[in-house]
């Protein structure tokens, strides 16, 4: 790669990296899953960086393959070994927002990963509904509809806990635990 295709991805990395891990914690709830998935995507893009680099939306490419990545670890079978050193009935540290994050969180890793792909997609990282589409590869109909049971869904999770609404999430601090 030439060494000014490095330093605008350098440049695209650093301006993107935080909003790529929360996007792989909000999919996968995990932090440390989340950097092995944002690392696995800056490695694609990088391999590909000269192509990429002229796409028009770059933001959208490199969330499809963010998602991509994250859909593919979840079908490895490693992906299920739980090490035993590991404390799983431990909560998740405290966040610096209200009580209703660990909820929206929990409800958000019980939903599908379409739904849950979708939903983070639209809601945390901004995109609109042809974005979401773009990254996911599929119609902007089926991210309505996928938005649609989504919500429907975590309302039904969440019950009279949190009634999440797309003002709220939006308005939700955006730093990773």
């Amino acid at each position: 790669m030439a060494t000014e295709e490095d330093l605008e991805y350098v440049e695209y990395v650093s301006a993107a990296l935080d909003r790529l891990r929360r996007t792989a914690y909000l999919l996968c709830g995990d932090g440390d899953r989340a950097d092995d998935i944002v690392q696995a995507t800056l490695v694609a893009v990088y391999l590909r960086w000269s192509r990429i680099r002229t796409v028009s939306n770059i933001d959208g490419y490199v969330h499809r393959v963010l998602v991509r990545r994250y859909i593919d670890e979840r079908r490895a079978g490693w992906a299920r070994v739980l090490l035993a050193w590991r404390h799983t009935d431990l909560p998740a540290p405290a966040a610096s927002s209200v009580e209703d994050s660990h909820a929206v969180r929990d409800a958000l890793a019980r939903l599908s990963r379409g739904q849950r792909a979708v939903l983070v997609l639209r809601y945390f990282c901004d995109l609109s509904v042809e974005d979401t589409a773009a990254a996911l590869g599929c119609s902007p109909g089926s991210v309505k509809s996928q938005t649609h049971r989504g919500l429907a869904a975590l309302r039904e999770l969440l019950g009279d806990q949190w009634r999440p609404t797309p003002q709220t999430l939006m308005n939700r601090p955006r730093s990773m635990p």
